[in-house]
């Protein structure tokens, strides 16, 4: 992982989704970007995604709250400059953050605001939309619960996902049976919780491990890709995260899950489109990577 100017978009994973019908688009010769608010203690932000070739197609998100992520943006390839203000503050003033991504043709890339806000910093994943074989799904878990410095996770009779997972960290995509109801979270205190999880088959997911708003731990689960081979694209709303009340905005989302609870199908895209099933710079079991540029200004 590496640490978040104009042109990605917030999911809301709130407790409902206004359902939208699935669409698939021919594919284009763009990549794949995203965004996700994964520090627990860092206010809302308003974040700018800036094409460096051509800096007036830029957009701006605003109250991007903590437990969001966005849709994937089909975007041209190129450099994009990424950029995280406080919510409301004046567009010119210094970012609190600021990082560059690379995108590639066919690369598929999340940027997330991760850690403390004490030491806040942007990380660049590289994400595997790689179908999963016949019967499973691919999951990948990130920590983004600060009260567990390091996790345990791992699919009740199936796989483990993540052994010692650090605050903040992420690992690769693990292949499960579909259909799973639950994982088991320990942390380092070693009082597992489990959590209720839905998986579909041919469907490839981000994990996201996080503090719940009355103490302890919630996970959310927020779709990377869907069978047969598309992935939710477009712009939606920001302003309702993992820890917003019920009575949140509705956005147009990937996927939903709160407290674990998790929603997918074909009411769940704004747009898809189709992507090559061929691998997708896919992580290793522990992804931690510095490599991305690191800007911050008080």
């Amino acid at each position: 992982m590496t640490r978040t100017s104009r042109v990605l978009a917030v999911t809301a994973l709130a407790a409902a989704v206004t359902g939208l019908p699935m669409a698939t688009a021919s594919a284009a010769q763009g990549g794949l970007l995203r965004l996700a608010h994964l520090s627990p203690d860092t206010p809302a932000v308003d974040v700018y995604v800036d094409s460096v070739a051509d800096p007036a197609a830029g957009q701006v998100f605003p109250g991007v709250d903590y437990g969001t992520v966005s849709a994937y943006q089909d975007v041209p390839p190129g450099t994009y400059a990424i950029s995280m203000r406080a919510a409301g503050a004046d567009p010119d003033s210094p970012p609190v953050l600021s990082t560059t991504v690379q995108v590639t043709a066919d690369s598929a890339r999340t940027v997330a605001g991760v850690g403390p806000f004490a030491d806040l910093g942007l990380e660049v994943l590289q994400d595997d939309l790689t179908p999963p074989p016949a019967g499973s799904s691919r999951l990948r878990v990130i920590a983004a619960a600060a009260a567990a410095d390091t996790l345990d996770v791992a699919v009740p009779g199936g796989p483990t996902l993540a052994t010692d997972l650090a605050f903040a960290d992420t690992t690769g995509y693990v292949d499960v049976p579909a259909g799973a109801t639950s994982i088991t979270v320990t942390p380092d205190d070693g009082q597992p919780t489990e959590l209720p999880v839905q998986v579909a088959a041919g469907s490839v997911y981000s994990v996201l491990v996080l503090d719940a708003p009355g103490g302890g731990l919630t996970v959310q689960t927020a779709l990377d890709a869907a069978s047969p081979g598309v992935v939710p694209v477009g712009g939606v709303e920001a302003g309702a995260g993992g820890t917003a009340a019920p009575e949140g905005p509705s956005l147009p989302v990937v996927a939903v899950a709160v407290g674990g609870s998790l929603a997918v199908g074909a009411g769940l895209l704004a747009t898809a489109r189709a992507v090559p099933s061929r691998a997708r710079a896919a992580g290793a079991p522990r992804v931690r990577g510095r490599h991305a540029r690191r800007s911050r200004t008080r």
